[in-house]
């Protein structure tokens, strides 16, 4: 059962990651003027898109294992909403990601900082699916 544990694990430190960048960081980063807002998010985008990626993938492949070796469908759902994450980002993320890359700081404005609290709301609910996937988890881990 230790794939079960360590998926439990995995998608605490996903959650943990993506409560602290909705609650903590981004709102501090907004703060801040048009162009130091958007110089700051895009290299701290790379960096925590990496980390939560990784984290994704690495808890639904334990979550897989735990279900295996167990067959009880709760690491199952977790596995599955923990890397939920993936095609969400892809398809309702990567499209802002994509602007606000491509955008020079020196240029930033309003329509910027728009799309940011536009991320920031979409980041919530990748924050809700590794939360969800972290209470699933923690039910299976104690039937």
């Amino acid at each position: 059962m230790i794939a079960g544990h360590l998926a439990l694990v995995v998608a605490a430190l996903f959650s943990g990651a993506a409560v602290y960048i909705n609650l903590v960081e981004h709102p501090a980063r907004l703060s801040l003027d048009d162009r130091a807002l958007l110089a700051q998010w895009k290299p701290s985008y790379k960096r925590g898109y990496a980390m939560q990626a990784t984290l994704a993938l690495v808890g639904f492949l334990l979550g897989l294992a735990a279900w295996w070796q167990t067959g009880g469908w709760p690491w199952l759902a977790g596995a599955l909403v923990l890397v939920a994450n993936w095609p969400f980002t892809l398809i309702a993320i990567r499209p802002v990601n994509d602007v606000l890359m491509g955008m020079d700081p020196a240029q930033a404005g309003p329509d910027s900082r728009d799309l940011l609290r536009k991320w920031a709301g979409l980041h919530a609910v990748r924050t809700t699916l590794g939360l969800a996937a972290t209470v699933i988890f923690l039910l299976a881990s104690s039937w």
